[in-house]
């Protein structure tokens, strides 16, 4: 048997190369670099996030004032209004088929019903009767201190022009419930009628409901079977000032009178008596424009903290004791009563 014989001779070996990795230095480096950008990743993240929000809140914000300032808007415009029929001659009268030979003269059905004195009645707060007044003459105010929210009522002729109706044509309140028919017969003219017409009596304050935290705008109005119902969300305050004529201008000087001042609802009702201003009603028919704020809060706790949470209030004060991180802004707008200036 032949052995095998090996020969190394020239022949070269490959030798094995010397293996080398990353020190422990240039691991910790690296994981250093790696903290960082992940660290600032995340503070951008958070950043978008945190901005995202305050902006989401905002938006949120314009829309509840802006739907909060157009209903009440709306309805100012409105008060006093009843167009013009045969016969009418007080323009002053909500009741569309005033005839001159007085009020005394005609019958109405529901007989419960009566002509009101006032198309606009503000009050300092809450009024005190706001379900149970059956109109704005007999609506009373509480007595305080503080600054509350205001509350306001109107009065107008309701009809399918300048309201919701109901599937059958009739004109509805601010909550949509159908108001209740008043049919007038006079006994001093032909025809005697009767004459069908509707009268919206609508009362706006800020309330919150039983078991609800957040505070809304509401309205009680003055439909069949109707309850106060909130209308818009997150209003936490509403406050108006009353640009009123000088107590010396007679009512048929009030179409074409200049605004004298503004006033608070509370200043209103205690006006100096004049020739022109025997009574309340009286009074609050010197009311020629009305000046609106309401206070928007957000819904969620988004402020960073409570300093960042300060806000300007309505008078233009600025609160620098918020109760939460919630946003709050005011806002405002002026309304004229277009029925005071025809």
């Amino acid at each position: 048997m032949r052995r095998l014989r090996v020969f190394s001779g020239n022949v070269r070996w490959p030798r094995a190369r010397n293996l080398s990795g990353f020190s422990l230095i240039e691991l910790m480096v690296s994981l250093a670099i790696g903290l960082l950008i992940s660290a600032a990743a995340f503070s951008a993240y958070l950043g978008a996030a945190s901005a995202n929000k305050m902006a989401e809140a905002q938006g949120r914000m314009n829309e509840d004032a802006q739907a909060a300032l157009t209903i009440l808007t709306q309805q100012l415009r409105m008060a006093g209004s009843n167009p013009d029929q045969a016969n009418r001659t007080d323009s002053s009268r909500i009741d569309p088929v005033y005839s001159p030979y007085g009020t005394t003269t005609f019958s109405t059905t529901p007989a419960t019903f009566s002509l009101s004195a006032y198309s606009i009645r503000g009050c300092a707060g809450t009024f005190t009767n706001l379900v149970t007044a059956a109109r704005l003459d007999d609506l009373s105010c509480a007595a305080g201190a503080g600054s509350p929210p205001d509350s306001i009522a109107v009065s107008y002729e309701a009809d399918a022009f300048n309201s919701v109706t109901t599937a059958a044509k009739v004109p509805t309140d601010c909550t949509g419930a159908a108001l209740e028919k008043i049919a007038a017969t006079f006994s001093g003219q032909t025809p005697s009628g009767p004459f069908a017409y509707y009268v919206a009596d609508n009362r706006f304050y800020v309330g919150t409901a039983p078991g609800v935290a957040s505070p809304s705008l509401y309205c009680k109005g003055n439909g069949v079977g109707g309850v106060p119902q909130a209308l818009v969300e997150n209003i936490e305050d509403l406050q108006l000032s009353l640009g009123t004529v000088s107590t010396s201008t007679p009512a048929a000087g009030v179409t074409s009178a200049t605004v004298a001042g503004y006033l608070r609802a509370g200043e209103v009702i205690n006006l100096a008596a004049t020739p022109s201003t025997q009574n309340d009603a009286d009074r609050w028919a010197k009311v020629i424009t009305v000046r609106l704020c309401v206070l928007v809060r957000s819904e969620a706790l988004v402020a960073p903290d409570l300093i960042s949470a300060r806000y300007l209030q309505c008078d233009g004060t600025l609160n620098v004791a918020p109760v939460d991180r919630r946003l709050r802004r005011a806002y405002a707008t002026t309304v004229v009563l277009r029925n005071r200036r025809m």
